[in-house]
């Protein structure tokens, strides 16, 4: 996802219009009415059902909005999970226009999708790219390991915030499962549509060593919902298949460097990023790189560099441009002043010591949201005030204004990455708050909004890239490609559900984390299983082609899934389960 919000908005309305609707439903969230007076609360408390503990329940027995706004203002299971009341903004303030309130929702829906992935783009994935130079990892470490991070981090902060904070650990489960499924079957039958006519083939060995690590993952996986408890040990167990994994690529790795044309690729891979050329974009190719060519695409890149700067004259900003940046200081200031960014583009000493003072309150108050009582947050938010006040003179002491600091370079990156994953999942837990209240506004289970909407909003990165580099990298962009399309999955499958498998149940711990019933948790894993071992089956008798058959039958599965998904929870189908 985050490849889709590499750049920066070209349009600048819709720049100015996301910044104002964000003004906007900051002004309605404080717009609230009065609260219900105890005898109203008794009374609707009665007539939509006291014993039920959901609160689309309550709300499909009450008729008016009037009443509906009372009942989500007076009932504590209709409590937001993040920071803005959905709840109360549709149903007190559009109550008389649902379809505007229904607008102004899905509307704020697209711009925290988009707040997701710019986050995940501008700060979280520089971070990882400067942590991988400054720890000398491998690219095929980098890429297994910080590059599977910085793409499923929007999955995994979603489903650890299901799991922790709203306490719908099937709406977290539906989620990633949906990405994984969407990602293996739609998004590797559109390519193999798109290229089939080329003959295009992939390395066989990456193919069934991704599968099939896919599959086991998924196994155990389906062991566990079917046994409908998990312990401390069980999560750690599985959360160990990822390691595995990356111990079964290191082993191969090393393997490799004996080989006298690997040890030339290794070298080759190694210099990509002193050449210049992206380092992660090159982490699943499995055939060689000629180093004559990289060395010509650099040397042309550099004289187009040159001709681009000697070509453009520097342009005086716009009435209109300045107009955005002010507009949209709402949007773009908070992540500004706590995330450090070192690098030489956007190197700012005032940004740094700002962002240094005043990190340890937001990490205070992300801590703080979880717990009540007023004096407790008092005293830690003044502890916090005085590290940070203390952190921030250290930075103007050790800091120039001219560049980024060179000494203690991994504090700063690891500063910077420790803020971008604390604004990934502020986002990601007020993405969470806004589709269970359009769930319980719906009367929808959220585990379906998850299995779609979340679902497909955090994988269209994966769609736009992984299609574009396939249809116009060639056989290599084939393999990159398809590469990403099963190690996404797999790092989402078992890092994105067995990190937050095993915080639930060491918040149990002794005792054992029960999962959330949800039937159709068996459905999903089972055609997810289906689509890969479908195209286990006719890849390697496809002799590793793309084929439309592959293709074809892969999006049949996923279509298929996908109807009998929606038409049961919409009545068209009443089928027992």
């Amino acid at each position: 996802m985050a490849s889709l919000f590499s750049s920066p908005l070209s349009s600048g309305s819709l720049s100015l219009l996301i910044n104002f609707f964000f003004i906007f439903l900051i002004y309605l969230h404080f717009a609230s009415p009065n609260p219900p007076h105890s005898e109203s609360i008794k009374f609707l408390d009665s007539l939509a059902g006291g014993g039920s503990d959901s609160c689309s329940d309550g709300l499909a027995a009450v008729d008016d909005h009037r009443s509906k706004c009372s009942y989500v203002i007076s009932q504590p299971k209709c409590t937001p999970q993040g920071y803005i009341d959905y709840l109360k903004i549709f149903f007190c303030i559009f109550g008389q226009s649902p379809v505007l309130g229904h607008l102004v929702l899905s509307l704020w829906l697209f711009v925290l999708f988009y707040l997701l992935g710019d986050t995940a783009a501008s700060y979280f994935c520089p971070s990882l790219d400067k942590l991988s130079k400054v720890l000398k990892l491998s690219p095929t470490m980098a890429g297994v390991t910080l590059l599977s991070l910085g793409n499923g981090a929007p999955d995994l902060f979603s489903s650890v915030v299901s799991f922790t904070r709203s306490n719908n650990g099937d709406f977290g489960l539906n989620s990633v499962l949906g990405g994984s499924f969407f990602v293996s079957s739609f998004v590797v039958g559109t390519i193999c549509l798109l290229i089939g006519y080329r003959d295009v083939s992939i390395d066989k060995y990456s193919f069934i060593r991704d599968v099939v690590f896919l599959l086991v993952a998924l196994c155990c996986l389906c062991l566990i919902v079917f046994v409908g408890r998990v312990t401390i040990w069980v999560a750690l167990c599985y959360l160990c298949i990822y390691i595995l994994y990356v111990g079964f690529l290191s082993v191969s790795h090393f393997l490799d460097r004996k080989k006298p044309v690997s040890d030339q690729i290794l070298r080759t891979r190694e210099d990509l990023a002193e050449l210049g050329v992206p380092l992660l974009s090159y982490v699943g190719e499995e055939k060689p790189i000629q180093p004559h060519k990289v060395a010509q695409e650099s040397r042309t890149q550099e004289q187009e560099y040159e001709i681009v700067v000697l070509d453009l004259p520097e342009k005086q900003p716009s009435c209109f441009s300045v107009l955005l940046k002010i507009v949209g200081l709402p949007l773009y200031l908070p992540r500004w002043i706590t995330i450090p960014v070192v690098c030489e583009e956007k190197w700012s000493r005032p940004c740094a010591v700002v962002s240094t003072a005043i990190a340890p309150v937001l990490l205070t108050e992300l801590y703080c949201s979880h717990y009540t009582g007023s004096k407790r947050n008092l005293i830690m938010y003044i502890i916090s005030g005085l590290i940070g006040l203390f952190l921030g003179m250290v930075a103007f002491s050790t800091t120039e204004s001219s560049r980024p600091p060179t000494k203690f370079s991994l504090v700063w990156l690891l500063g910077g990455f420790t803020m971008s994953v604390t604004w990934t999942y502020i986002i990601a837990q007020e993405l969470v708050s806004l589709l269970i209240s359009l769930g319980n506004i719906f009367g929808i289970s959220p585990s379906v909004l998850g299995l779609t909407v979340l679902a497909w909003g955090n994988s269209l990165g994966d769609l736009i890239a992984n299609v574009t580099v396939a249809v116009h990298g060639g056989s290599d962009g084939a393999q990159i490609a398809l590469s990403g399309c099963y190690a996404g999955p797999l790092f989402n499958t078992v890092i994105g559900l067995g990190v937050p498998l095993v915080i639930s149940s060491l918040a149990e711990y002794p005792g054992v984390y029960i999962i959330p019933s949800d039937n159709s948790l068996l459905e999903t894993l089972g055609f997810l299983m289906v689509g890969l071992l479908w195209a286990l089956v006719i890849m390697p008798k496809k002799k590793m082609r793309l084929d439309r058959l592959v293709g074809g039958g892969l999006l049949a599965i996923y279509l298929c899934f996908l109807f009998l998904r929606l038409a049961r929870v919409f009545g068209v189908l009443n089928i027992e389960k």
